[in-house]
C-alpha cells in the first residue's frame, strides 16, 4: 500500500458526493457542540455517529482506518491517560470522556481528506465562501506534497538502514528520527519556496479575479448532511443532559 493513498482521497466513495464546504461546515458544528461540555455521554455519541461514516468515506477496513488514524488514537489515549494521572478530579470516565472528544474532533477531519479530492476543496472554498485563490490554491499545492513528504520519510528511513545505520534503545531511535526529520523540514522549505515562486511567476498574486473552470455546485443532499449532523450533535446533548452528566464550560462556577 502507498503513501500517497494512506494520505490521499479514496476514489469514488459515496461521501466525495457531499460538497467539501458542506462537510466543512458540518466539522464546525461538531466542534461548538464537543467543546461546550466536558461529559462523556456527548463525544460518546457524536464518535458512533462518525464511526458509521466510515463506510461511506472507503474506510471500512481496519488496517486503512488504523493508517490514517494512530497519530489520533495515540493522541487521545494520551489526553486521557495524562489526566487521570495528573488531575485529583479527574476520574476514568473524565479521561474517557477527553479521549473521546479528541477523537470526536478529528475523525471529521480524517473522513473529509479520506472522501474529497483536494482541487475540490480549493474550487469550494473559493466559489461558496470567498476564500482567497491565493490561500486556497496554496494550500491544496501543500496537500498535494504531503504524499511526497512520506515517501521521502521512508526513503531516508531505509537509506540510514543501508548504510548500517541502526538504533539501538529509545534515544538512539528519537536521534535518528530527528535527523530524519530535520532533512525532511530542509527539503521541505526549499520546496515549498520553489513552488511559492513559481506561484507568484503564474500571476498569483497579481490581484487580478481569478475564474473558476470547473465550478462548485451545493445540491438538496449537502443541506441534508448539515442538518443531519446538526440532529445528531442535538440527540448526544438531550440525552447527556437527560442522563444528568451534561458538564457545560462556560457557566461559572
Amino acid at each position: 500500500m502507498t503513501a500517497s493513498f494512506a494520505l490521499g482521497p479514496v476514489a469514488d466513495v459515496p461521501l466525495s458526493r457531499i460538497n467539501p464546504v458542506a462537510q466543512l461546515a458540518a466539522l464546525a458544528v461538531v466542534t461548538v457542540v464537543l467543546l461546550s461540555s466536558l461529559d462523556v455521554v456527548t463525544p460518546a455519541v457524536v464518535v458512533a455517529a462518525e464511526l458509521c461514516l466510515l463506510p461511506a468515506a472507503g474506510l471500512s477496513r481496519p488496517v486503512d482506518l488504523l493508517r490514517r488514524t494512530w497519530p489520533v488514537l495515540v493522541g487521545a489515549g494520551s489526553v486521557g491517560l495524562v489526566n487521570v494521572l495528573l488531575s485529583a478530579e479527574a476520574g476514568p470516565l473524565t479521561g474517557i470522556g477527553l479521549a473521546l472528544r479528541v477523537v470526536g474532533l478529528a475523525l471529521p477531519g480524517v473522513l473529509l481528506v479520506a472522501s474529497t479530492d483536494p482541487v475540490r476543496l480549493a474550487d469550494a472554498l473559493t466559489v461558496h465562501w470567498r476564500v482567497s485563490t491565493r490561500f486556497a490554491y496554496g494550500a491544496l499545492a501543500a496537500l498535494r506534497l504531503a504524499p511526497l513528504l512520506v515517501a521521502e520519510f521512508e526513503a531516508a528511513r531505509l537509506a540510514r538502514r543501508t548504510r548500517g545505520v541502526e538504533a539501538r534503545g529509545p534515544l538512539a531511535r528519537a536521534r535518528l528520527l530527528g535527523g530524519v526529520g530535520f532533512t525532511l523540514l530542509v527539503g521541505a522549505v526549499r520546496r515549498g519556496s520553489r513552488l511559492a515562486t513559481a506561484m507568484d511567476a503564474r500571476g498569483f498574486d497579481s490581484g487580478v479575479p481569478r475564474t473558476n473552470a470547473r465550478g462548485s455546485t451545493l445540491h438538496r443532499r449537502d443541506a441534508v448532511f448539515v442538518a443531519a449532523t446538526v440532529a445528531v450533535c442535538a440527540a448526544a446533548l438531550t440525552l447527556s443532559i437527560g442522563l444528568g452528566t451534561w458538564d457545560p464550560v462556560f457557566v461559572g462556577g
